[in-house]
Protein backbone atom coordinates (compact mmCIF):
# COMPACT_ATOMS: atom_id res chain seq x y z
CA UNK A 1 0.00 0.00 0.00
CA UNK A 2 1.38 3.16 -1.20
CA UNK A 3 -1.28 5.68 0.04
CA UNK A 4 -3.48 5.73 2.90
CA UNK A 5 -6.84 7.73 3.02
CA UNK A 6 -7.10 9.66 6.17
CA UNK A 7 -9.60 12.28 7.40
CA UNK A 8 -8.61 15.29 9.02
CA UNK A 9 -10.38 17.33 11.88
CA UNK A 10 -9.05 20.53 12.71
CA UNK A 11 -11.18 23.70 14.83
CA UNK A 12 -10.60 26.23 16.68
CA UNK A 13 -13.69 27.90 19.35
CA UNK A 14 -16.06 25.79 18.40
CA UNK A 15 -17.17 21.99 18.91
CA UNK A 16 -17.33 19.96 15.65
CA UNK A 17 -17.56 16.35 14.18
CA UNK A 18 -16.86 14.86 11.23
CA UNK A 19 -19.20 12.47 9.72
CA UNK A 20 -18.40 9.92 6.58
CA UNK A 21 -21.01 7.87 5.23
CA UNK A 22 -23.22 7.94 8.20
CA UNK A 23 -20.61 6.97 10.33
CA UNK A 24 -19.49 9.59 12.89
CA UNK A 25 -16.10 9.36 13.36
CA UNK A 26 -14.14 12.50 14.88
CA UNK A 27 -15.10 14.92 16.79
CA UNK A 28 -13.37 17.58 18.57
CA UNK A 29 -14.74 19.86 22.04
CA UNK A 30 -14.67 23.77 21.53
CA UNK A 31 -11.56 24.01 22.87
CA UNK A 32 -10.45 23.17 19.18
CA UNK A 33 -7.30 21.16 17.52
CA UNK A 34 -6.80 18.85 14.85
CA UNK A 35 -7.54 14.90 15.02
CA UNK A 36 -6.31 12.54 12.17
CA UNK A 37 -7.49 8.92 11.57
CA UNK A 38 -7.81 6.59 8.40
CA UNK A 39 -11.04 5.94 7.23
CA UNK A 40 -10.74 3.20 4.21
CA UNK A 41 -13.02 0.57 6.10
CA UNK A 42 -16.01 3.59 6.00
CA UNK A 43 -15.01 4.29 2.36
CA UNK A 44 -17.14 3.35 -0.59
CA UNK A 45 -16.34 2.73 -4.61
CA UNK A 46 -18.07 5.58 -5.99
CA UNK A 47 -19.77 8.66 -4.17
CA UNK A 48 -18.93 9.63 -0.84
CA UNK A 49 -21.26 11.68 1.33
CA UNK A 50 -18.92 14.15 3.43
CA UNK A 51 -19.93 15.78 6.62
CA UNK A 52 -18.89 18.50 9.20
CA UNK A 53 -21.54 19.44 12.22
CA UNK A 54 -20.31 22.43 14.02
CA UNK A 55 -22.35 22.41 17.72
CA UNK A 56 -23.77 18.42 17.56
CA UNK A 57 -24.57 18.38 20.94
CA UNK A 58 -27.06 21.04 20.74
CA UNK A 59 -30.26 19.79 20.35
CA UNK A 60 -32.69 22.09 18.36
CA UNK A 61 -31.52 24.82 15.62
CA UNK A 62 -30.77 28.45 17.49
CA UNK A 63 -28.74 31.36 17.25
CA UNK A 64 -25.44 31.88 18.55
CA UNK A 65 -23.05 34.93 18.96
CA UNK A 66 -19.20 34.30 18.06
CA UNK A 67 -17.32 35.58 20.90
CA UNK A 68 -14.08 35.48 18.50
CA UNK A 69 -13.45 33.86 15.78
CA UNK A 70 -14.29 30.32 14.85
CA UNK A 71 -13.56 28.01 12.48
CA UNK A 72 -13.40 24.17 11.46
CA UNK A 73 -12.35 22.27 8.12
CA UNK A 74 -12.67 18.66 7.22
CA UNK A 75 -10.47 17.41 4.78
CA UNK A 76 -10.09 13.76 3.27
CA UNK A 77 -6.41 13.65 2.18
CA UNK A 78 -4.82 10.83 0.38
CA UNK A 79 -0.93 11.40 1.91
CA UNK A 80 1.96 8.55 1.12
CA UNK A 81 2.34 6.15 3.82
CA UNK A 82 5.05 7.91 6.22
CA UNK A 83 4.02 11.31 5.31
CA UNK A 84 2.83 13.75 7.09
CA UNK A 85 -1.37 14.24 6.72
CA UNK A 86 -0.98 17.67 5.68
CA UNK A 87 -1.98 19.51 2.57
CA UNK A 88 1.77 20.06 1.71
CA UNK A 89 2.38 16.34 1.57
CA UNK A 90 -1.13 14.65 0.91
CA UNK A 91 -3.48 14.74 -2.32
CA UNK A 92 -6.45 16.52 -1.33
CA UNK A 93 -9.97 15.10 -2.45
CA UNK A 94 -12.48 17.08 -0.87
CA UNK A 95 -12.04 20.24 1.89
CA UNK A 96 -15.10 21.26 3.84
CA UNK A 97 -14.57 25.09 5.44
CA UNK A 98 -17.04 26.75 8.27
CA UNK A 99 -16.21 29.89 9.66
CA UNK A 100 -17.36 32.79 11.39
CA UNK A 101 -16.15 36.31 12.86
CA UNK A 102 -16.07 37.93 16.31
CA UNK A 103 -19.64 38.72 17.01
CA UNK A 104 -20.94 37.19 13.79
CA UNK A 105 -24.35 35.56 13.96
CA UNK A 106 -24.41 32.21 12.67
CA UNK A 107 -26.92 28.80 13.80
CA UNK A 108 -26.23 25.70 16.02
CA UNK A 109 -26.01 22.75 15.20
CA UNK A 110 -25.07 23.30 11.32
CA UNK A 111 -24.36 20.79 8.70
CA UNK A 112 -21.61 21.29 6.25
CA UNK A 113 -21.93 18.25 3.03
CA UNK A 114 -20.10 17.54 -0.06
CA UNK A 115 -20.45 14.45 -1.92
CA UNK A 116 -17.31 13.27 -3.26
CA UNK A 117 -16.10 10.33 -5.60
CA UNK A 118 -12.97 8.82 -4.46
CA UNK A 119 -10.64 7.30 -7.07
CA UNK A 120 -9.89 4.46 -4.86
CA UNK A 121 -11.71 1.24 -5.68
CA UNK A 122 -13.00 -0.68 -2.41
CA UNK A 123 -15.36 -3.81 -1.84
CA UNK A 124 -18.88 -3.86 -1.24
CA UNK A 125 -18.58 -3.55 2.76
CA UNK A 126 -20.99 -5.69 4.57
CA UNK A 127 -22.58 -3.00 6.21
CA UNK A 128 -23.58 -1.77 3.41
CA UNK A 129 -26.43 -5.08 3.05
CA UNK A 130 -27.18 -5.08 6.69
CA UNK A 131 -30.91 -4.98 7.73
CA UNK A 132 -32.76 -1.87 8.77
CA UNK A 133 -32.70 -1.74 12.85
CA UNK A 134 -35.27 -2.70 15.06
CA UNK A 135 -36.60 -0.24 17.61
CA UNK A 136 -33.88 0.71 19.73
CA UNK A 137 -35.98 0.46 22.98
CA UNK A 138 -35.96 -3.61 21.81
CA UNK A 139 -32.19 -3.72 21.58
CA UNK A 140 -30.71 -2.53 25.08
CA UNK A 141 -31.39 -5.73 26.70
CA UNK A 142 -29.19 -7.93 24.46
CA UNK A 143 -26.92 -5.22 23.92
CA UNK A 144 -26.25 -4.44 27.35
CA UNK A 145 -26.00 -8.45 28.15
CA UNK A 146 -23.44 -8.94 24.49
CA UNK A 147 -21.39 -6.09 26.18
CA UNK A 148 -21.21 -7.22 29.56
CA UNK A 149 -20.11 -11.16 27.90
CA UNK A 150 -17.44 -9.32 26.13
CA UNK A 151 -15.73 -7.55 29.03
CA UNK A 152 -16.01 -10.44 31.71
CA UNK A 153 -14.02 -12.69 28.48
CA UNK A 154 -11.46 -9.86 28.02
CA UNK A 155 -11.01 -9.58 31.88
CA UNK A 156 -10.27 -13.11 31.88
CA UNK A 157 -7.54 -12.77 29.16
CA UNK A 158 -10.05 -14.21 26.40
CA UNK A 159 -9.49 -13.30 23.31
CA UNK A 160 -12.11 -16.22 21.57
CA UNK A 161 -15.60 -14.50 21.86
CA UNK A 162 -14.80 -10.85 20.54
CA UNK A 163 -13.12 -12.66 17.47
CA UNK A 164 -16.18 -14.93 16.81
CA UNK A 165 -18.97 -11.81 16.93
CA UNK A 166 -16.09 -9.41 14.77
CA UNK A 167 -14.52 -12.15 12.59
CA UNK A 168 -16.43 -9.92 9.58
CA UNK A 169 -14.86 -7.19 10.79
CA UNK A 170 -11.15 -8.22 10.79
CA UNK A 171 -11.82 -10.06 7.59
CA UNK A 172 -12.89 -6.74 6.26
CA UNK A 173 -10.21 -4.36 7.82
CA UNK A 174 -7.74 -6.58 6.66
CA UNK A 175 -8.81 -6.41 3.24
CA UNK A 176 -9.19 -2.45 3.26
CA UNK A 177 -5.99 -2.18 4.64
CA UNK A 178 -4.07 -4.92 2.47
CA UNK A 179 -3.19 -7.44 5.28
CA UNK A 180 -3.86 -10.96 5.78
CA UNK A 181 -7.03 -11.43 8.13
CA UNK A 182 -4.34 -14.38 10.25
CA UNK A 183 -2.06 -11.57 11.51
CA UNK A 184 -4.56 -9.23 12.14
CA UNK A 185 -5.95 -12.01 14.49
CA UNK A 186 -2.73 -12.73 15.76
CA UNK A 187 -2.19 -9.65 16.85
CA UNK A 188 -5.03 -9.23 18.48
CA UNK A 189 -4.82 -12.20 20.46
CA UNK A 190 -1.52 -11.23 21.60
CA UNK A 191 -2.59 -8.15 22.63
CA UNK A 192 -5.10 -8.94 24.70
CA UNK A 193 -2.72 -11.49 26.46
CA UNK A 194 -0.25 -8.38 27.26
CA UNK A 195 -2.93 -6.67 28.29
CA UNK A 196 -4.09 -8.78 30.30
CA UNK A 197 -0.91 -9.91 31.79
CA UNK A 198 -0.53 -5.92 32.78
CA UNK A 199 -4.21 -6.03 34.42
CA UNK A 200 -5.04 -3.42 31.99
CA UNK A 201 -8.56 -5.06 30.93
CA UNK A 202 -10.47 -4.61 34.31
CA UNK A 203 -13.43 -1.86 35.12
CA UNK A 204 -16.27 -1.73 36.05
CA UNK A 205 -19.24 -3.73 33.73
CA UNK A 206 -21.25 -1.61 31.52
CA UNK A 207 -25.20 -0.80 33.22
CA UNK A 208 -28.37 -0.07 32.04
CA UNK A 209 -28.09 3.18 33.45
CA UNK A 210 -24.87 3.98 31.72
CA UNK A 211 -26.01 2.59 28.19
CA UNK A 212 -26.78 4.89 24.85
CA UNK A 213 -27.59 3.72 21.79
CA UNK A 214 -27.30 5.54 18.60
CA UNK A 215 -27.66 4.43 15.05
CA UNK A 216 -25.28 4.94 12.37
CA UNK A 217 -24.33 3.63 8.92
CA UNK A 218 -27.75 5.28 7.77
CA UNK A 219 -29.82 2.98 10.04
CA UNK A 220 -28.03 -0.38 9.85
CA UNK A 221 -25.95 -0.40 12.88
CA UNK A 222 -25.85 0.43 16.09
CA UNK A 223 -23.39 2.41 18.09
CA UNK A 224 -22.82 1.10 21.56
CA UNK A 225 -22.00 3.96 23.70
CA UNK A 226 -21.87 5.55 27.20
CA UNK A 227 -24.18 8.01 28.34
CA UNK A 228 -21.72 10.64 28.30
CA UNK A 229 -20.35 9.50 24.37
CA UNK A 230 -17.80 7.69 24.72
CA UNK A 231 -17.52 3.53 23.95
CA UNK A 232 -19.22 1.48 25.96
CA UNK A 233 -17.05 -0.59 26.57
CA UNK A 234 -13.50 0.92 28.83
CA UNK A 235 -11.33 -0.84 30.79
CA UNK A 236 -8.82 1.01 33.37
CA UNK A 237 -5.47 0.34 33.34
CA UNK A 238 -3.13 0.62 36.34
CA UNK A 239 -1.26 3.29 35.08
CA UNK A 240 -5.06 5.65 35.21
CA UNK A 241 -5.09 5.56 31.21
CA UNK A 242 -7.98 3.80 29.78
CA UNK A 243 -8.69 1.49 26.68
CA UNK A 244 -11.61 1.74 24.68
CA UNK A 245 -13.08 -0.79 22.82
CA UNK A 246 -15.40 0.81 19.87
CA UNK A 247 -18.80 -1.26 19.14
CA UNK A 248 -20.93 -0.70 16.44
CA UNK A 249 -23.21 -3.63 15.44
CA UNK A 250 -25.60 -4.98 13.28
CA UNK A 251 -28.45 -6.96 13.76
CA UNK A 252 -28.96 -10.04 11.78
CA UNK A 253 -32.17 -12.60 12.82
CA UNK A 254 -31.21 -11.45 16.17
CA UNK A 255 -27.92 -12.04 16.57
CA UNK A 256 -25.60 -9.48 17.51
CA UNK A 257 -22.27 -8.71 14.54
CA UNK A 258 -19.65 -6.05 15.09
CA UNK A 259 -19.05 -4.88 11.74
CA UNK A 260 -16.68 -1.90 12.65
Amino acid sequence: MERLLVLRLQTRGVAAQACLNGFTLAQLPAAGGVQILAVHEYTLAGANRLELVIEPQVAATEPRLAEGPRFARLQLLLPRVGQAASDEQSRCLATLDWAVEDGELYRAPTVVQQEVDIPVKFPRWRWQDAPPLPELGTLAAPVLAFAQEQAVALAKGDPEPWLVAARLRFEELAAAYQRKPADDLARWRARVQLLHAQKALRGPLPTASTLMLKPTADGRLVECLTTEGAPLLQFNRPDGGRIALPMRIAVVEGRLYVLR
